[in-house]
């Protein structure tokens, strides 16, 4: 009765369930560990920025290039303030308003962006602080240059002069005459009135929507994987029932072996 697994048709579904089954199970597997990724650098940020407060502030190039490890760190840096910008469209407690960003040359000749604090409303340049003259130094926690696209950041295009719509070296370069440093600072303790912003979490550390796209993503190769196994056994249990009623004499004449082997779905 089960000759028929021996025939070219059986051995070719044969082979692709051995294949698809192992295949859909590591990608699920994999789908899985990059969840299970996700999960872990969101809590290592989260313990890394209930610690970032107790940690002393490092000068800036001793944490340089910023990566997942020092974005949130504390950092210090000396300089002159030099030229100010206005970042609109930054939401701070539910409420719409602007950074207030000013370059600050350090004695390199390069310029750290610093956001000096946030501001209600819409982005007016009249309303913004002056920076303090002269040399000063900034203690904040360091940030990664921004991308179009990121949570609360916009695209470039469209601002009036004096305003910048990411905090980027390559966005600022094109304002400023003098290199840019490619991170910026946010003050731990904001000037003149404005509220401090909070440092970001590093990028690719949340449970963001792709972490659950790779827990999904995860569920539907384990379903593939079942739905092949179901289909296997379908296909069998229906040629197991043609074989059996060949046998009885219910299979009319006309349905030879070649036309069952032509039939992908066995009937």
């Amino acid at each position: 009765m089960y000759r028929f697994l021996l025939t070219p048709r059986w051995w070719g579904i044969n082979v692709f369930v051995l294949l698809a089954i192992p295949f859909c199970v590591f990608m699920g597997s994999w789908q899985l560990s990059r969840f299970e990724a996700r999960v872990q650098d969101h809590r290592s940020a989260d313990a890394q920025a209930a610690s970032a407060g107790r940690e002393a502030a490092r000068p800036l190039k001793e944490l340089l290039p910023v990566d997942q490890v020092t974005s949130g760190k504390p950092v210090t840096a000396t300089g002159h303030y030099d030229t100010q910008l206005l970042v609109p469209g930054r939401e701070l407690d539910d409420a719409a308003g602007f950074y207030v960003l000013t370059l600050l040359r350090t004695n390199d000749g390069k310029a750290l962006p610093v956001v000096r604090g946030w501001l209600p409303g819409t982005a007016d340049a009249a309303e913004a602080p002056a920076a303090p003259r002269g040399e000063v130094t900034v203690t904040g926690a360091l940030q990664a240059s921004e991308t179009p696209g990121d949570d609360g950041v916009s695209a470039q295009g469209g601002l009036p002069a004096g305003q910048t719509g990411v905090i980027s070296a390559a966005s600022l370069v094109n304002l400023v005459p003098y290199d840019v440093y490619d991170a910026w600072v946010t003050l731990e303790h904001a000037d003149s009135g404005m509220k401090a912003v909070p440092a970001k979490a590093p990028s690719d550390s949340g449970l963001d929507l792709k972490a659950f796209q790779n827990l999904g993503y995860t569920g539907e190769w384990f379903v593939f994987a079942g739905f092949v196994v179901f289909m296997w056994f379908r296909l069998l249990r229906r040629e197991v029932e043609f074989a059996r009623d060949a046998e009885l004499g219910l299979v009319p004449e006309e349905t030879t072996a070649g036309e069952r082997e032509s039939s992908p779905s066995g009937v």
